[in-house]
């Protein structure tokens, strides 16, 4: 059942939903379902979400939400980004309670990874 008035869902732009759609399977294990050419669900990811067809990134720099994932094995998931053809945008830094990279995806959407460690 969905809380009221609390984050449900998230959406992002994507040129290609077919790259997409594989670069998180492979990189985060993430499930798909299309609903028609232009758009497709995700899910299995912490919150669900989707990719719509569009010409457009999300990105930080141009004001966009920035969506921060959470792994155990920093080192390890930014291997498997840059393998799935993700690249680093912000290398590894150290903050308060932990490190974190960012990185955009094969559309150029902009997301971060996470660890205490």
């Amino acid at each position: 059942m969905s809380a009221y008035e609390k984050i449900n869902y998230v959406e992002f732009p994507a040129a290609d939903l077919a790259a997409v759609k594989q670069f998180y399977t492979s990189v985060f294990g993430w499930v798909f379902a299309d609903y028609g050419p232009d758009y497709v669900a995700f899910a299995n990811s912490g919150l669900d979400g989707g990719f719509y067809r569009a010409a457009k990134q999300s990105q930080v720099a141009a004001g966009g939400a920035l969506v921060v994932l959470y792994s155990k094995d920093l080192a390890g998931c930014e291997q498997r980004i840059i393998a799935a053809g993700g690249k680093v945008v912000k290398p590894v830094f150290a903050f308060p309670g932990g490190r974190r990279f960012h990185f955009t995806d094969p559309n150029g959407n902009e997301l971060a990874v996470w660890s205490e460690q």
